[in-house]
């Protein structure tokens, strides 16, 4: 079974929680965080500015503290003026922002825990590769830990296996994809990834031809699917949760939710 997309209307943002130093939204998948060449498609601050225009026009600023990938959903803590980007960005460097992730993997994971210590650079480094951003564990890069807890394993028929698994991932460090290369270095590539996934050609050919009926056989879902789903300040007794995106949840349908289902008894 593959996945493909409808012509929709542009993207939306949710606010999910607001105060008068930062608001956390969530952000939909195939919605850019920052404009990355001009006349492009509103990105995530386009529409905070538009959003904090008072704030704006009063001394503020748009701040974009946990930025995701394009076809990353999820929480995204944003800071309104530069004392609270100040302060939010040190809580960052300084591993006090917890976060968890969903990822929906090709495979079943052996363990109900692992953790993946595996230091990370850029391939073309040490390598080579036709993607110039693509990430690859080795000896010779940063470090980079994350830890994964098994949520359950379930069955899907598709035109590219019927093993899959929904894994919580919490990263100890952020390097640049670390959930998506260490899952794809253990074994259980994130299910529509177009780099790390079956071949990285799947990125190639997307960019030379967009999205097909071809790729979408190999891949299943237009996006890769990841998801964030909790942002913590303990320092400051916040939390934040959001659950699976409307169109990783669809995808996996009934069988996913029967799987959680027969966990939880």
């Amino acid at each position: 079974m593959a996945f493909i997309p409808q012509p929709k209307d542009p993207p939306r943002f949710t606010v999910i929680d607001e105060s008068d130093d930062w608001l956390v939204v969530d952000k939909p998948p195939f919605m850019e965080a920052h404009p990355s060449k001009p006349n492009g498609k509103p990105t995530l601050w386009d529409g905070l500015r538009g959003l904090l225009a008072y704030e704006l026009a009063n001394g503020g600023q748009v701040s974009i503290i946990n930025r995701l990938d394009r076809e990353t959903s999820g929480l995204t803590l944003v800071a309104k003026h530069r004392a609270a980007a100040r302060e939010l960005h040190l809580h960052m460097q300084g591993r006090r922002v917890e976060k968890e992730y969903l990822a929906l993997v090709w495979g079943w994971p052996e363990s109900d825990a692992f953790t993946i210590d595996a230091p990370i650079l850029r391939q073309g480094e040490r390598g080579h590769s036709a993607i110039h951003l693509k990430q690859a564990v080795h000896p010779d890069g940063a470090t980079a830990q994350t830890r994964f807890r098994l949520e359950t394993t379930f069955t899907l028929e598709t035109t590219n296996g019927y093993r899959f698994a929904l894994v919580r991932a919490f990263p100890e460090t952020g390097r640049m994809h670390q959930i998506r290369v260490h899952l794809a270095h253990a074994g259980y590539p994130v299910v529509g990834d177009k780099i790390y996934g079956p071949d990285e050609q799947c990125y190639l050919e997307f960019i030379r031809t967009g999205w097909t009926p071809e790729l979408g056989s190999r891949l299943l879902l237009p996006r890769h699917a990841l998801h964030s789903t909790v942002l913590r300040l303990p320092d400051a007794g916040l939390a934040w949760e959001s659950p699976l995106a409307p169109d990783l949840s669809s995808w996996a349908g009934e069988n996913l939710l029967a799987a959680l289902k027969r966990r939880i008894i």
